[in-house]
């Protein structure tokens, strides 16, 4: 089968290529897809870098979303057939240890995600457990269902179970490009919060704007320095949650955000992991930081639901043929993109 690849961890972003490797078969309680889109994450990128104590297999297979038909049934699935439309949560787990069996599938202790410790998915076909699908409704979008997995599973779990987003909080999101971002501002509106947002550019600020950001700053207009302005902006009440990223370079300012009580949440640091933590701040305003992965089967199942029934709608930055996947992930990594950028398996390679 026709697979996008990498052969060895390197900083090269053209380390991309497209090769001919053996079509995986499904096991005993797993489906075999064929792949239509795959969609890429930010993650993508950190694991062809690599990192200390990461093992994959080379070459390596990206990609952690998709969308596609059932094209092979491993032994003892039931309630799939071939041809049924599907998607699939990306963090595969034991179902054993305890944190499996207390449903807290993100903590398994062999947890593995789709893409970044086992291959992926932008390929002809990928191989994934019959208890992580959902399946895709007959008239919906089949690049909208790949564009979902991963990151509404991410905000979900961040924003609802973890960090209990409630109507009338006030939420900042610190940037506005990211899928993880446009997700939570959808989540954060769904479930009646009212969306703050620092933007890196005056297309972002209008694209959030129109998503239903009830205040927006321009960092390319206002400068680096907003945590006054949206104090200002909330009329000095602060903010109840941040949803901050970044990382080093923010959270010192998302932290002086927040009201009494207040919860900052993060699923990762794409501007580095050093961050500054102002410990009076802490202790003096009982804030609270908290740290996610991903998320639970059951949060995937709750959210998806809300996606099918277009309650929640993600956001498609591109599409881009299989052959041009090394455009698509320079365009990722340049922060170029708003919404999620996809590649059509299908067309191309």
């Amino acid at each position: 089968m026709r697979a996008i690849c990498f052969d060895a961890f390197t900083p090269l972003r053209d380390a991309y290529h497209t090769a001919d490797v053996p079509t995986p078969t499904p096991g005993p309680d797993e489906v075999q897809v064929r792949v239509a889109y795959a969609a890429l994450n930010r993650l993508d990128d950190f694991v062809r870098r690599g990192w200390k104590g990461l093992e994959v297999a080379f070459p390596h297979i990206p990609c952690a979303d998709f969308s596609g038909q059932i094209s092979a049934l491993g032994a003892g699935v039931t309630g799939w057939a071939v041809g049924d439309s599907v998607t699939a949560n990306p963090m595969l787990w034991c179902g054993q240890c305890d944190a499996c069996t207390r449903g807290d599938h993100n903590c398994c202790e062999r947890g593995a995600i789709l893409g970044e410790h086992v291959q992926g998915a932008c390929a002809d076909f990928v191989v994934v457990p019959a208890r992580n699908l959902v399946r895709i409704p007959p008239d919906f979008d089949l690049r909208k269902a790949a564009a979902a997995s991963l990151v509404y599973l991410t905000a979900w779990h961040s924003l609802v179970t973890l960090g209990r987003v409630a109507a009338g909080d006030k939420v900042l999101i610190v940037g506005a490009g990211g899928g993880v971002n446009t997700a939570s501002l959808h989540i954060a509106r769904l479930l009646g919060a009212e969306v703050y947002v620092i933007a890196g550019d005056a297309a972002k600020a209008q694209a959030v704007r129109d998503l239903g950001a009830v205040w927006v700053y321009d960092r390319s207009a206002a400068g680096d320095e907003w945590a006054r302005a949206v104090f200002v902006a909330t009329e000095r009440t602060g903010i109840d949650i941040v949803v901050d990223n970044v990382g080093a370079p923010t959270w010192a300012q998302s932290l002086r955000t927040l009201r009494t009580h207040g919860r900052l949440l993060t699923v990762g640091g794409s501007g580095g992991y050093d961050a500054t933590v102002p410990v009076n701040l802490l202790f003096g305003r009982h804030l609270s930081i908290l740290g996610s992965t991903m998320g639970s089967q059951a949060d995937y199942q709750v959210v998806m639901a809300h996606v099918f029934a277009e309650r929640l709608a993600p956001v498609i930055d591109s599409i881009f043929p299989l052959d041009a996947f090394p455009a698509a992930m320079a365009r990722l990594v340049a922060n170029a993109h708003f919404g999620k950028i996809l590649i059509d398996v299908q067309q191309g390679g």
